[in-house]
């Protein structure tokens, strides 16, 4: 495992404990890499790995009960499954089951070290008890005490793959072979069998081995959907993973070729789930209960392998969730960079690749847009190589046809010059499709030799369908904020002018609005050796008309600047009134008397300035707010005057720094100057990002100007 320092055995151990004492039924540990941009899973209990797949590394910013836990330092509850689907509708998707949750943060000295999810049944009350709740954060502290003694801060790696650990209740489970236990569950009508968390028959009597067609031997060790094809079918599993997950009772009608009817009824623990199984009656007699169907879907029928179940590739249900989860996940990526981490998250642990690569075609080369598991050497060989060149990634691209390859021997007979460059025993190359023709390809490497039955390839073909549509909606994404951002850039001053005495810094933070375009700006005009000027201003809206009227207004304000600052805002008002744009825009005017060592302020409907004194002091300047430019061309605007003494420094910010909601603005403003007294007065690019941190998750973009009035030190 990727933490060999880390003494697997006592951190499993713990989480056992942490689960058993805060009465939960299953526990997920995650860690968070130094430096890591996402949540690892290291051990899970009383679950199968198939469903811990698509959360085996869950990044930061995803909208998942722990990445938010990890994220905002606090324990997120989540009550009941319509709680989950309001909040959380991605994992609501894949896991629409009752169940209660608690994810949680793993603090450690030197910050988050990781994090830790807790499953209750669909019986617990939806709020968490107040000793439960204390289980948990004494469990949480104890955790992330046992990962910085056997791992240290730099010991938390990313695992290969997450241990499976039993829950405790079936290591003191009764012997399921004993003599008594075997004549009770005989004497019983019909067939009972035992699954464990992972969904195999640990125990199967006989008769139910003979309602279902096969013999115990054959049963013991599998998963049914693989010892007996007619139950691969998506409803089959999902019975089961609802109970499993729920711990409540469930049961469902199928049908054993050729015609059969059987009733499965299943009773869940943390431990696993008995089952019992009794001859039912035809469909027509018997209306009560779910009636599954066992017809193939079209693509994924494969009556070759159907002696072979283990060499199948990704069951039914397997790859219905996969490709829910999958479309979730790509429906929320923004950019290229997303699409590569998003099938990487799902694809590779889904289909047991070590290995994947993303490629797409740029200026008659093809480029590697993306990577995950191979060697960075390895990719720098491939990236940018001709279109034209004789490779199975460009070749998928002009036959729109995916190419696989059991064996390097089988890849080297359709590619002579191929040469073996890993370990990689084999391959699949799959062409992204989107809009009708191919916009890259997709290598997906193993390490274990790969036989690619039908099944398998319906399920990659499906799979990378996805990922194509993403690819093209993120490369359409990233051009747009592109050019939107080169545009934002352009309409914002270059560089800011220098006079003596005066120092500045200045900060642009779009909100995460991705492709729009804000009309934030700032600007500092010099006007002689010892005065300048210094506007920021906010016109309404997020869009290109907003950015163009953001540069009438700066162009406005330079023209008139030099004249009082009343007349600035008035001059201006003026012009945007005459241009009737439909937009009102928001501004701050200050003149800077540097001999006199005053500042002048006027204010068209904006937030005020914070002045910091050199002793740490800080006061808001206020200043009767006049209107909105743009509204009423008559419209006047008033001017105050401030001191502006020795090394003091002079804030001025638009709306996005201060607004949250349901924070009152004033409330707001005065938490601003708190966080301006504590930053330190010498350097201005330090307080500017310090104010900018402090602004977690803006509604709003941010345009700052820091200007610091000497003498210096």
């Amino acid at each position: 495992m990727a933490q060999a320092d880390a003494a697997p055995d006592a951190v499993d151990e713990m989480l056992l404990e942490v689960v058993r004492e805060c009465r939960a039924s299953r526990g997920m540990l995650y860690v968070l890499p130094p430096s890591g941009d996402a949540l690892w899973l290291v051990s899970i209990t009383g679950t199968p790995r198939e469903m811990a797949l698509p959360w085996a590394r869950v990044g930061l910013t995803e909208p998942i009960p722990v990445a938010d836990a990890v994220r905002g330092g606090e324990l997120v509850w989540i009550g009941d499954m319509e709680e989950m689907a309001r909040r959380y509708p991605r994992t609501s998707l894949v896991l629409p089951y009752a169940f209660a949750l608690a994810a949680a943060p793993l603090a450690g000295q030197g910050g988050i070290v990781g994090g830790l999810v807790l499953l209750w049944p669909g019986s617990h009350p939806p709020r968490l008890g107040d000793d439960e709740r204390e289980a948990v954060d004494i469990g949480c502290r104890r955790l992330s005490l046992m990962l910085r003694r056997t791992a240290g801060r730099d010991g938390l790696r990313p695992p290969d793959e997450p241990r499976i650990v039993p829950h405790p209740s079936q290591a003191h489970a009764a012997p399921a072979r004993s003599g008594e236990l075997a004549a009770f569950v005989a004497r019983l009508p019909g067939g009972a069998c035992a699954l464990d968390v992972t969904g195999r028959f640990t125990f199967v009597t006989p008769e139910a081995a003979r309602l279902l067609g096969a013999g115990t031997a054959d049963l013991v060790g599998t998963l049914p959907w693989e010892a007996l094809p007619w139950m691969d079918v998506p409803e089959i599993e999902d019975r089961y993973r609802s109970a499993l997950v729920s711990e409540q009772p469930t049961s469902f009608r199928a049908v054993r070729p050729p015609d059969t009817p059987l009733v499965f009824e299943l009773y869940p623990d943390p431990s696993g789930i008995s089952v019992r199984i009794t001859r039912g009656e035809p469909w027509d007699a018997n209306p009560a209960g779910p009636a599954l169907t066992t017809a193939d879907p079209p693509g994924l029928s494969d009556p070759s392998g159907a002696d072979d179940p283990l060499a199948a590739g990704p069951g039914r249900a397997g790859l219905l969730y996969h490709l829910m989860h999958l479309a979730a996940t790509l429906t929320e990526a923004v950019g290229v960079k997303d699409v590569v981490n998003q099938a990487a998250d799902q694809l590779m642990p889904a289909l047991g690749a070590k290995a994947m690569a993303l490629m797409a075609p740029r200026d008659g080369r093809l480029r590697i847009l993306g990577y995950r598991g191979y060697d960075a050497a390895l990719m720098s060989r491939f990236d940018d190589l001709p279109l034209t060149a004789n490779t199975p990634a460009a070749r998928v691209m002009d036959t729109c046809t995916p190419h696989f390859f059991a064996s390097f021997d089988e890849l080297r007979a359709s590619y002579p010059e191929a040469v073996q460059l890993d370990d990689k025993a084999s391959w699949a190359f799959l062409p992204l499709v989107a809009s009708g023709h191919a916009i890259g390809s997709l290598v997906l490497a193993y390490d274990r030799p790969q036989h690619f039955p039908p099944t398998e390839r319906a399920a990659l073909t499906a799979l990378v369908g996805l990922v194509g549509q993403a690819l093209e909606r993120g490369r359409l994404y990233d051009t747009q904020y592109t050019v939107a951002h080169q545009l934002q850039a352009a309409l914002l001053p270059r560089h800011l002018p220098s006079l003596p005495g005066l120092r500045v810094a200045a900060r642009y933070r779009p909100s995460g609005h991705g492709v729009e375009v804000g009309g934030d700006f700032y600007d500092l005009i010099r006007l002689d050796d010892t005065t300048a000027a210094a506007a920021i201003g906010d016109v309404q809206g997020h869009d290109v008309d907003a950015a163009a009227l953001m540069g009438q207004v700066r162009t406005a304000v330079h023209a008139a600047a030099g004249a009082s600052p009343a007349d600035v805002l008035g001059t201006t008002n003026r012009l945007l009134v005459d241009l009737d744009p439909d937009r009102f825009a928001s501004c701050l005017y200050v003149h800077l008397d540097l001999v006199r060592r005053m500042a002048c302020l006027a204010s068209a409907g904006h937030p005020p300035a914070v002045l910091r004194h050199a002793d740490g002091g800080t006061e808001v300047l206020r200043v009767p707010p006049g209107l909105l430019l743009g509204i009423e061309r008559r419209a006047g605007y008033t001017a105050v005057e401030y001191p502006l003494p020795p090394g003091c420094v002079l804030v001025l910010y638009t709306d996005g720094l201060v607004e949250r909601p349901g924070l009152d603005l004033d409330d707001a403003i005065t938490a601003l100057a708190r966080l301006v007294a504590r930053a330190g007065p010498g350097d201005l690019d330090a307080i500017a990002d310090h104010l900018i941190r402090g602004a977690s998750e803006p509604v709003d973009d941010i345009a700052l100007l820091v200007i610091g009035v000497g003498p210096f030190d």
